[in-house]
């Protein structure tokens, strides 16, 4: 809370070419308790001194010879930043009143001066800028305080992540280097396609979390190294769903992206793909991203049913298609990104195999 002694303790700056009004000026303000009052007559160097001491307030004369009240004003915008101008003009014309609070001086003072309205006015102003700057202080901490909680959140989030991506990683010995992969893959590819760093962010963190399901298939069949009766297919599919259980129902924006991620990643963009045979648009980006960044992993990657592919039969097999995976299977776009910047995903692959 202010008090009186805060306000007399203000930082003042009178701004005249005339002496005999700076004198006249510094003893009623010093008369009245004031112990921090400066004085200039030459008006080029008020920005400086203002940049150097930060004034509370500044008493400033609107004719004076060279440079005119105004052009300081103009020249004090350039520091005060968030347009609030602490000056309170010095003027004996009337035309001049209105220009300058236009300008956005907060008050004015008329000339031949008159003791109780020159303190009445300064005391105003100064209580209304301590009180402005007070404000202005607790935002900050506030501001702090929010940033600290958003910090302290999205540590919880990472950690929950982090612990689930293990859990997941327990299932498959070879899940760790994949889904570390996966991350670099979808970020480099979000900002392919222009995406905003709070995307990239979140896909960064959401995407290793695609095949989170997995934790709820018996290992006799997530293990199987020949192919699945439809039976086991089908059991297999639902890793998708699963996921989604596990993720969904969250507030972190981390989760609710590995949700939709870990429900659509199998779905294709002509409609052939699972558990609900989406198509195109249908299929949040995220998804779109994620699916064509599994399928180069996965083919650069051996299997206990397949051999690894090099770099050149992976891009080929997603290009051109095999029957298995086909061109048609991805946005358009999105393989547009891919097929132009596959070198990338190369290198991306041997810089974190592991």
């Amino acid at each position: 809370m202010l008090n009186s002694i805060d306000i007399l303790n203000s930082k003042l700056l009178i701004v005249d070419d005339q002496e005999t009004n700076i004198l006249l000026l510094q003893r009623m303000l010093g008369g009245a308790g004031y112990v921090s009052i400066s004085a200039t007559m030459n008006p080029g160097e008020v920005c400086d001194l203002h940049l150097k001491n930060r004034y509370d307030l500044i008493l400033l004369d609107m004719q004076m010879p060279g440079m005119d009240g105004f052009q300081v004003m103009e020249g004090l915008k350039q520091i005060e930043l968030e347009g609030y101008l602490p000056v309170l003009v010095i003027t004996a014309q009337p035309g001049h009143k209105l220009h300058a609070l236009q300008m956005g001086a907060k008050d004015f003072v008329s000339k031949p001066f008159e003791l109780p309205e020159v303190l009445a006015r300064v005391h105003n102003m100064l209580e209304v800028r301590l009180l402005q700057k007070e404000l202005h202080q607790y935002n900050e901490v506030l501001e702090e305080r929010v940033r600290e909680r958003t910090a302290d959140l999205q540590a919880g989030y990472l950690e929950t992540i982090f612990t689930m991506t293990r859990a997941a990683e327990h299932k498959d010995e070879d899940t760790g280097a994949h889904v570390q992969r996966i991350s670099y893959y979808c970020v480099a590819l979000s900002r392919m396609l222009g995406m905003d760093e709070k995307f990239a962010d979140q896909i960064f963190f959401a995407s290793p979390m695609h095949d989170i399901g997995k934790i709820g298939i018996p290992d006799h069949i997530l293990l199987k190294p020949c192919g699945f009766t439809p039976e086991e297919w089908e059991v297999m599919k639902g890793h998708t769903i699963m996921g989604s259980k596990i993720l969904g129902n969250s507030k972190s924006p981390y989760l609710m992206m590995g949700d939709e991620i870990a429900l659509n990643h199998h779905e294709r963009w002509n409609g052939g793909g699972y558990p609900n045979g989406k198509s195109g648009e249908e299929i949040p980006l995220s998804a779109r991203l994620l699916y064509i960044c599994d399928i180069y992993d996965a083919l650069r990657s051996k299997r206990p049913y397949k051999a690894a592919y090099d770099h050149s039969k992976a891009v080929n097999i997603i290009t051109q298609g095999d029957g298995r995976t086909q061109p048609e299977h991805f946005d358009p776009v999105v393989l547009n990104a891919f097929t132009e910047n596959h070198l990338l995903f190369r290198d991306i692959f041997e810089t974190y195999s592991a």
